[in-house]
């Protein structure tokens, strides 16, 4: 099959190929013409580089339209179809001979020799000697800016001028004005078997159907235009007997059928078709509107922008089965992504899948080095491991970071199949190549991540791993391929004489850079990690340490964030000037676990937060809390604050310190502890502690007895058990504390604005009706949904609060809010009509 394609990236070994109705193909470095493999073999044999030979990104660039021909379709592990063509002229012109050739024909040709009064090119007919003189190539080179000559391996579109003794010889031209100004005529005695793809002909419209136009053109050819290449400006004007012109996209010889286009870009030949920024690659569109929708290959879609997109059958839907035609009625609008851009239909390539719409990665340029992600490993190499990141996206872990160690026998710890979290060492989109680590220190650093020499300041620390242990030191890389330089009285306070026994490559360290200089890329560094001495002159500010500041258990204090940890925050005690730090773990932040992890979310450095109390303090060490169920049972005189004070019956309020197999340790304020054996910690049978209790939980406890002797205490969690007079007032009064705070983290969230999707969470309470958009319906029966007034958000319902309705994808329902999850972004609604009616 010969296809008009247009080159859509050019890397070390292939072509790729934007060919029409959306489809890629790949032509091979091999596939370029004989002249250029034969040097490339040479090149190969002798091992040494030829003056001669270009690579094919000096001769081809995006944009550049070729014509190919289909010689394999491979089918490669994932089920993907692989399209292998060659822009060969020996293969692509084969219908042609010798005796055929005639004046004003248009062919493919390749450069196979430069020569003083001009090129010899490659027309790919046999016995045929085709010359290009150089005047009628000058135009072209002065145009093209790519240098003051052809070159070997070029593809050029020729104009056939003259033809001598019977197609033995002839003369070229590939002058832009002459090449664009050509048109195949009944004269050049085509055929169907010489018939070419990129020859702009005159036809005339036959029929016109809702998939497209037939036509007839060069008196006997018949041929089809399908709905993705009329001329979007007239594709409601055309009528039988109209005469239009043509470019030929494809032919296929079998079954004779032929396709054109009437878009207006290829109806010269030579031009380039339009492109589009590559930022819009990836583009999640709201609302895009179907213009119309073809049950067997797709559905035209009307973006934002007004301009015309197209998705296949397959991307309309999770599965075949979840396809409603019913949802494609022109005017339906979806949301859908970008997924690509189509050279050869001028088009963007849609997907409405929702796990497509809502991936993280979609293009190598949207991986940035320092990103932790997940992967399923596809193949161990000797050279690493091949992951999977998603469609289309695979990375290699290189034998050195499989491991913190090196591992010897890499198929003992990892197999096919495996999923595995990593972290981007390097991503280089142009080339289509991204190397990870499994080094565990690496992914889980906490450190700045240096990707840059421009960021590499003084005092800086990081996490590196060696590269290089000599005489002199070490070496040692970051991401984005910055290294630097740890000189050998840098390595230790102790002299290190022989660095390559100390260090070994691979091995992942902690350094402190001392000098940098980012436009000579040399950075200086450190493996003593102690500040620099104190200038003389320059008193050192050393903090009033806190057992100077006493605070007793209980008491009061308003505090300043200075740092967020990953456990909790630091703070400082605003009534001692900032002198006093305290720690505020995120377990302590509130008496609701979910709570506790939002705010920790939401606050920020700078942050200050009122009424905390003081729950230990152990010289230097100030544990504060916001448990309100702990600091009212303090403040109340409702605890025990020895041992002695404890005696059976007495509900006290702490909160959970260790959940083990046996039960549950529970501490008070003032540091008393008590233990709820597995029996005691619920209503319910217990198989798994853990399913019960989590560490930080504030409970409600009843002491069951008490062993002086040996300072125990045993407690008893059940609920039937810990009930007091008023626990109704109690529930109410948890019930409104929660609300409280929730309250005060939409205020964080709304003060600090950052984002859409913060402010569509600030928006957002129980409750609230919103207008919504079926997206998706997953096979559980539960729905997936877009809004409005939840940009950014995911809007999910469960099959039960679906209401029993049919829904399918596109649809518009109302649904009521019953649940925010601020931290996932997601919002559960309910479409039931007994809930929308209160």
């Amino acid at each position: 099959m010969l296809l008009l394609g247009c080159v859509k990236e050019v890397n070390d070994f292939e072509l790729v190929i934007s060919l029409p109705n959306g489809l890629c193909g790949f032509v091979p470095v091999t596939q370029i013409s004989d002249t250029y493999s034969k040097m490339l073999s040479e090149q190969v044999a002798e091992g040494e580089l030829q003056e001669d030979l270009n690579s094919l990104s000096d001769l081809y660039s995006p944009g550049t339209l070729v014509r190919c021909i289909v010689t394999s379709v491979e089918k490669s592990a994932d089920g993907r179809r692989s399209i292998k063509l060659s822009i060969n002229p020996k293969k692509v012109n084969k219908g042609l001979t010798a005796t055929a050739l005639a004046a004003g024909m248009l062919l493919t040709g390749i450069v196979s020799s430069v020569e003083d009064h001009g090129y010899l090119i490659d027309i790919g007919v046999r016995g045929t000697n085709a010359f290009l003189p150089r005047q009628k190539a000058q135009n072209y080179i002065k145009l093209a800016k790519k240098g003051p000559d052809l070159k070997i391996g070029q593809n050029v579109n020729c104009l056939i001028v003259e033809v001598k003794n019977e197609g033995r010889i002839v003369r070229l031209s590939i002058d832009r004005s002459e090449v664009a100004a050509s048109l195949a005529t009944e004269r050049q005695n085509w055929t169907l078997s010489n018939l070419l793809p990129g020859l702009v002909v005159k036809a005339q419209v036959q029929k016109v159907t809702p998939l497209g136009i037939a036509v007839s053109f060069l008196s006997s050819f018949t041929g089809i235009v399908d709905f993705m290449h009329m001329d979007p400006k007239k594709s409601v004007n055309y009528s039988p007997n109209q005469v239009v012109k043509a470019c030929i996209l494809s032919i296929q010889p079998t079954s004779k059928l032929v396709r054109l286009t009437l878009r207006q870009t290829f109806l010269q030949p030579g031009g380039s078709p339009n492109q589009i920024s590559s930022d819009r690659i990836g583009a999640v569109v709201e609302e895009s509107a179907v213009k119309a929708f073809f049950k067997q290959f797709g559905a035209i879609f009307e973006l934002d922008d007004g301009s015309l997109a197209y998705a296949r059958l397959k991307h309309l839907s999770k599965t075949r089965k979840s396809f409603k035609p019913a949802a494609f009625k022109t005017g339906c609008k979806h949301k859908c992504r970008i997924i690509d851009y189509s050279l050869m239909d001028e088009m963007c390539i849609l997907s409405l899948k929702y796990q497509i719409i809502e991936a993280r990665f979609l293009q190598y340029k949207d991986v940035h080095a320092g990103d932790v992600v997940k992967g399923k490993v596809l193949a161990l190499k000797p050279i690493g491991m091949q992951v999977k990141i998603a469609d289309g996206i695979k990375g290699l872990v290189p034998s050195l970071h499989l491991a913190d160690t090196t591992l010897k026998q890499p198929e003992k710890k990892y197999n096919v199949g495996d999923e595995v979290n990593c972290r981007v060492l390097e991503c280089r989109p142009e080339e289509k190549k991204l190397f990870l680590t499994l080094k565990k220190t690496l992914i889980q650093s906490k450190l700045p991540i240096l990707c840059n020499y421009e960021e590499a300041k003084p005092d800086l620390i990081t996490h590196g791993f060696v590269v290089c242990a000599r005489e002199f030191g070490c070496i040692v890389k970051f991401y984005n391929d910055v290294k630097g330089l740890v000189p050998k009285n840098e390595l230790s306070s102790e002299p290190i004489s022989s660095p390559e026994e100390v260090f070994h490559e691979g091995q992942v360290v902690k350094v402190m850079v001392l000098k940098c200089e980012p436009q000579q890329e040399r950075l200086l560094l450190s493996f003593k990690l102690t500040s620099k001495p104190v200038p003389k002159g320059k008193k050192e500010h050393t903090p009033v340490k806190n057992h100077q500041v006493k605070y007793e258990i209980g008491k009061m204090v308003d505090v300043k964030v200075l740092k967020k940890k990953e456990n909790g925050l630091e703070v400082s005690i605003l009534e001692d000037e900032g002198k006093a730090i305290a720690s505020l773990p995120t377990v302590y932040l509130s008496d609701f676990v979910a709570n506790c992890k939002l705010l920790w979310h939401c606050l920020q450095e700078g942050d200050v937060l009122p009424k905390v109390m003081c729950l230990s303090n152990k010289g230097e060490h100030i544990i504060l809390s916001r448990k309100s169920a702990v600091i009212s049972a303090v403040q109340e005189e409702q605890v025990a604050r020895n041992f002695s004070e404890i005696q059976p019956g007495m509900l006290l309020t702490g909160y959970v310190r260790n959940v083990m197999p046996f039960g549950v340790f529970v501490e008070f304020p003032f540091g008393l502890t008590g233990l709820a054996p597995k029996t005691s910690m619920s209503d319910k049978f217990v198989t798994d502690t853990k399913d019960h209790f989590v560490v930080g939980q504030t409970v409600i406890a009843k002491v069951m007895s008490t062993d002086e002797e040996k300072q125990r205490v045993l407690l008893n969690l059940k609920v039937s058990e810990c009930r007091s007079g008023n626990s109704a007032e109690e529930g109410f009064a948890l019930l409104s504390q929660y609300f409280k705070e929730v309250k005060e983290i939409r205020n964080l969230l709304r003060r600090r604005g950052e984002s859409i999707v913060a402010q569509s969470l600030c928006e957002l309470v129980p409750g609230k009706e919103l207008q919504l958009v079926v997206q998706d319906v997953k096979e559980d029966g539960s729905a997936l949904f877009s809004s409005s007034g939840a940009t950014g958000l995911t809007v999910t319902a469960t099959r039960y609060h679906l209401g029993g309705e049919g829904i399918v994808p596109g649809e518009k329902a109302k649904g009521l809010v019953l649940h925010v999850d601020i931290l996932s972004s997601v919002v559960h609604v309910s479409l039931r009509e007994e809930l929308l009616k209160r």
